[in-house]
């Protein structure tokens, strides 16, 4: 063995040496410790703790298809369609936290709509993606975008007895849980309004004119009072136009009665406004029947007077009849069936031809 050797073999072995030491130097990280979900219990069922928060989280929404349908004047003489398609998907996330003042509430919906044949830059537009509620609420004052008193109508799907029921919006609510009281500034929506005019000369009103309210701040006052007494519960409501200076009452009571719910409703009008538009007053009935645990029977009727306007927008006559039944099935959990059928006759004192038919829908809807 030469010197030349020897020198390699002594650089081997100090270099199989040092890469043991190095390698025996390597500490794998500790894995970090896992935090899972929470279940938050102290407001209802379906909140969990956001991590690392002390924020309750709710995840809800819906998945709905439903198809429309009518055979009626509108369809028949107005080149309307003799039915429509149409599919929704709504998401809505209700975070909760405690504070001094009680429970902070945040609340976003997420809706999306989609239909084939809808118009663009309408109420069915063909595809659309909207807030539908966004608000914060906190000590009964809320703020934000959300519906209103105006929107809880009877369960079926007949009768007509609000407007327009969602506003960017300041309001107080007083709840007890068995009354409850309140009060809403509201921006509101309507700075227009429709009325039949005679446009050719002939002295028959044959043209729907609409008319731009300008200057208007949309503004409205909105409020209510409710509350249950044994197997009765009962509202009344008013909102109060600013801009069209007219406004609309409403009452409805419930009662259990035999097998079903009695609701009963009315409502007046000084004039159109944002509130309410479809006659000056009216009265309504309905009767849910639980027929079983998974199938609900509604039957209802209503009676509108004076549905017609002037030139200056006010009720000035005509008359409309509604009558028909809503069936809900719940098929399994989460899922449900709603089907409505409708006899709708409006009688024009206005020169106006009159209109009668049958409207409805079929709907498909699971919930989560």
């Amino acid at each position: 063995m030469n010197i030349k050797s020897l020198l390699l073999g002594s650089a081997a072995a100090l270099a199989v040496v040092s890469g043991a030491q190095a390698a025996d130097a390597i500490v794998a990280a500790e894995p970090e410790p896992v935090e899972y979900v929470r279940v938050c219990d102290a407001y209802g069922t379906g909140y969990f703790y956001i991590p690392g928060t002390e924020t309750c989280l709710k995840i809800e929404g819906y998945i709905r298809f439903q198809v429309d349908w009518t055979a009626a004047d509108d369809a028949d003489n107005d080149g309307g369609e003799d039915w429509s398609a149409r599919t929704r998907g709504q998401v809505a996330f209700t975070a909760k936290s405690d504070t001094e003042y009680g429970p902070l509430t945040g609340v976003i919906v997420l809706q999306s709509n989609f239909r084939p044949n809808g118009l663009a830059n309408s109420q069915d537009a063909q595809n659309d993606t909207v807030i539908d509620e966004a608000y914060i609420d906190i000590a009964g004052f809320r703020v934000g975008k959300f519906v209103n008193w105006w929107d809880a109508d009877f369960s079926g799907e007949t009768e007509v007895i609000n407007n327009n029921t969602n506003f960017n919006a300041i309001r107080y609510q007083y709840d007890s849980g068995d009354f409850y009281a309140g009060i809403a500034v509201e921006e509101l929506t309507n700075d227009s309004f429709t009325a039949f005019e005679d446009t050719d000369g002939d002295g028959e009103l044959d043209a729907e004119v609409t008319h731009i309210i300008d200057g208007g701040n949309n503004v409205g006052i909105d409020a209510a009072v409710g509350g249950k007494v044994g197997a009765f519960s009962w509202e009344i409501l008013g909102g109060y136009d600013i801009d069209r200076e007219d406004g609309a009452v409403r009452g409805i009571i419930y009662a259990d009665i035999g097998p079903g719910t009695l609701g009963i409703a009315g409502v007046w009008a000084s004039g159109p406004s944002d509130y309410y538009d479809a006659g000056e007053w009216t009265v309504a009935a309905q009767y849910a029947v639980k027929a079983t645990d998974k199938l609900t029977i509604t039957p209802a009727v209503q009676y509108i007077d004076n549905i017609d306007t002037d030139v200056d927008g006010d009720f000035d006559s005509g008359s409309e009849w509604r009558a028909g039944v809503t069936l809900d099935y719940q098929i399994v959990e989460n899922l449900t069936t709603k089907v409505t059928v409708n006899y709708v006759s409006d009688d024009h004192d206005n020169g106006v031809e009159d209109q009668d038919g049958v409207t409805g829908f079929f709907r498909l809807q699971r919930s989560f």
